[in-house]
C-alpha cells in the first residue's frame, strides 16, 4: 500500500509540500515544493514536483498510490468546488494517475498537524498542542494520543483567538509578511535583553485564555475559505490598531536593518512573542492535565517559535516540519500510522547529492570558474580556523526551515565579528541572529539541556559561561542560542569536521545557518548549490566528496 500526504491547493496554499508512506508507514520520501521550483514558500503552486520525487524516491508510478491524503478539509472551505475525486486531484497536484483515481481522503488541518509531531516523536503516549493561524474553524487544539488509539481532541479554540494572527499583525506593523514571523521573535529578543515592560495581552485562567483583542461579528463555527479570509484580515487589523496605540505609530521609524534601534519595533515585535509565550506554556500545562503524561509535542506554524519552545518545562518534542508542509506528513500517517518507531524521525529525506558534482539526470555541471578536489576534512578545518566562511551540501536534503547540516553555510563562532560577516553574505539584516551546532557531550557544557528540540534546531537555549566565551558568534543579544546537537553520522562532513576541531583542541561548536541567499529557499540540488556558492561571498563548498573553490 501508498499513501501519498500533500498540503496542496486550493487549502493549502503556501508551503505546499508532498510525503509519501508505505503500508507499514514508514516514510519514504518527503519534499517541499519551494526546494523543486526554487519560489520561496511556494505560493498558490501545486507539489507536482515533490510528488515527482516521492515516486521517483519509491520507484513507483502516480498508478501505484492507493491513497491521497490532504492535510486540510477542502469540503467544508471549498463546497461544491468539484465535481469528483479526480477533479480535485487535478487541480491540487496536477499528475496523471493513470485512469485510476485513488482513494481520497481530506484530513482536518489541525489533525495533520498533531499526528505529523506525534508520530515523528520517540513518545508512545503524549500531550499535543497545535497552534497556527487557522485551521478549518480553530486556531489551537489540546490532544491525547497514544499508540493503538484514535487520537482524542481534548479543547479546541476559535479563530478569532488566534494567536498565530497576533503575531501576524506585529509582523505586518514591522514590515514583514506573515512568512517573516521568524525576523519578529528574532527582533523580540532585544526586549528582553533591555528588560523590557510590556502591557499583558492576554488573560490566561483554568478554562483557557482570553485574548485582549477579538473581533465581533464573525462566526468562529464553519466557514468557507473567503469568510475565513474576511475573518483573517479583520482580525489583523484589530491587533495592528492595538499595536498602534500601544506605541502611538503606524509602523517603524528606521528602515529594516536597523529595527533593533527603534524602540517601538522592538516594543511591538516583544509585546506578540510575549502573548505567544504565556499563552502557550498555559495551553502545554493544560494538555499535560488532559493527557496525564508530562510527554509534550507541539505543531503548527506557531511552533516554529524557538523561544517559545525553549522555555517550555518537561519533555517536548516539536518535528522537524511543524509548520503548513508538515501536514502532508501528518495527513499519510492520519491514514496508515507507522507501525513500528524506533526513535525521533530522521529529518534527512529529502532529494540527494551524492558523488562528484553533476546536475539533473546525471549531465555534468559547468565548473568553470572553479576547481574541484577530493573532499579533505582537514583542510576544511584549516580554512574555517583561518577564518574562512564556506557551505555544505552533502547526501539527502533536511526536511523543514531549519538547515541541520546537509544544506548549510558554517563558519568557527569563536568571534562575535563573524555574525556580522555571515549576515553580509546571506544579505540579511545585521541584528539577527545565527545557530550553534555540536555534539552531545560538548553541547552540555555550552547551553542548557535539549532533550529533543535541539535535534531539529526548534528550541532556543540560555548559553553558558563557557559558550559565551568560546562561541559569542552564535549567542544572541538575550544570551540565547538555537542549538542544533548532531547525533553519530547524521551529516558525515560537519560531524567530521566537529571530530577534526576537537583533535586539534579548538573548540567543536560551528555557527549554522541555512544555506540559501536572500529571498531563496534552501538549496536542494547539486545546480542549486553551486548557482548560489558563485552568487554569494562564500569560500569553500563542501558538495558531496567534493571540496569546491572559486578559482583565483
Amino acid at each position: 500500500m501508498w499513501v501519498l500526504g500533500v498540503n496542496a491547493p486550493p487549502t493549502g496554499w503556501h508551503d505546499t509540500a508532498a510525503c509519501l508512506v508505505n503500508g507499514a508507514g514508514e516514510v519514504v520520501a518527503f519534499a517541499e515544493e519551494e526546494r523543486i521550483n526554487r519560489r520561496r514558500h511556494s505560493l498558490f503552486r501545486k507539489p507536482a514536483g515533490a510528488v515527482r520525487f516521492c515516486l521517483d524516491q519509491a520507484g513507483i508510478d502516480p498508478a501505484d498510490i492507493d491513497v491521497v491524503a490532504i492535510g486540510w478539509d477542502g469540503e467544508q472551505l471549498y463546497p461544491d468546488r468539484f465535481a469528483t475525486d479526480a477533479e480535485l486531484l487535478s487541480h491540487a497536484v496536477g499528475l496523471d494517475f493513470g485512469g485510476r483515481t485513488p482513494e481520497v481522503v481530506q484530513v482536518p488541518h489541525h489533525l495533520a498537524h498533531a499526528a505529523s509531531a506525534f508520530y515523528a516523536s520517540p513518545f508512545r503516549r503524549a500531550a499535543v498542542v497545535v497552534v497556527d493561524g487557522n485551521g478549518e474553524n480553530e486556531s489551537s487544539t489540546i490532544w491525547t494520543f497514544a499508540d493503538g488509539e484514535e487520537p482524542r481532541l481534548e479543547r479546541s479554540w476559535p479563530r478569532s483567538a488566534s494567536l498565530g494572527y497576533a503575531y501576524d499583525a506585529a509582523s505586518t506593523w514591522l514590515g514583514f509578511s506573515f512568512l517573516n514571523a521568524g525576523k519578529t521573535m528574532g527582533l523580540a529578543a532585544y526586549g528582553r535583553a533591555r528588560g523590557l515592560a510590556v502591557d499583558p495581552l492576554v488573560e490566561l485562567d483554568r478554562d483557557g485564555f482570553r485574548l485582549a483583542v477579538r473581533t465581533a461579528g464573525h462566526d468562529d463555527g464553519p466557514a468557507t475559505a473567503d469568510e475565513v479570509e474576511r475573518q483573517y484580515r479583520a482580525t489583523v487589523a484589530a491587533w495592528r490598531q492595538r499595536y498602534c496605540a500601544l506605541v502611538r505609530a503606524d509602523g517603524p521609524t528606521v528602515p529594516g536593518d536597523r529595527l533593533a534601534d527603534d524602540p517601538r519595533a522592538v516594543a511591538v515585535a516583544y509585546t506578540a512573542q510575549r502573548i505567544v509565550e504565556e499563552t502557550v506554556g498555559h495551553l502545554a500545562a493544560l494538555a499535560r492535565t488532559a493527557a496525564g503524561v508530562d510527554a509534550l509535542c507541539l505543531s503548527g506554524g506557531v511552533a516554529l517559535n524557538c523561544t517559545t519552545n525553549g522555555g517550555l518545562p518537561g519533555p517536548v518534542y516539536v518535528p522537524p516540519v511543524p509548520h503548513d508542509a508538515g501536514v502532508a506528513l501528518g495527513a499519510a500517517w492520519t491514514v496508515r500510522p507507522p507501525a513500528r518507531r524506533a526513535g525521533p524521525l530522521s529529518p534527512y529525506l529529502g532529494m540527494d547529492v551524492a558523488g562528484p558534482p553533476r546536475g539533473g539526470a546525471g549531465a555534468a555541471v559547468d565548473l568553470s570558474g572553479l576547481t574541484a578536489t577530493d573532499l579533505d576534512v582537514d583542510e576544511v578545518v584549516g580554512l574555517l580556523l583561518d577564518g574562512r566562511v564556506g557551505a555544505v551540501a552533502q547526501g539527502r536534503a533536511e526536511v523543514g526551515p531549519r538547515a541541520l547540516c546537509r544544506r548549510s553555510i558554517i563558519a568557527v563562532p569563536y568571534q562575535a565579528q563573524v555574525n556580522g560577516r555571515v549576515n553580509a553574505i546571506k544579505h540579511r539584516e545585521p541584528w539577527r541572529p545565527f545557530a550553534g551546532v555540536t555534539r552531545a557531550e560538548y553541547g552540555a557544557q555550552l547551553w542548557a539541556g535539549q532533550e529533543h528540540l535541539s535535534r531539529y534546531m526548534l528550541g532556543a537555549a540560555r548559553v553558558t559561561e563557557l559558550g559565551r566565551t568560546v562561541a559569542p558568534g552564535v549567542v544572541h543579544v538575550d544570551g540565547t542560542t538555537r542549538p542544533q546537537v548532531l547525533h553519530g553520522d547524521d551529516a558525515p562532513a560537519v560531524g567530521a569536521i566537529l571530530d577534526v576541531l576537537e583533535r586539534r583542541g579548538a573548540p567543536p561548536v560551528l555557527l549554522n545557518t541555512s544555506f540559501n541567499d536572500k529571498g531563496e529557499p534552501i538549496v536542494n540540488t547539486t545546480a542549486d548549490a553551486l548557482a548560489a556558492f558563485r552568487s554569494m561571498d562564500l569560500d569553500f563548498l563542501v558538495l558531496g566528496d567534493s571540496l569546491i573553490r572559486k578559482a583565483r
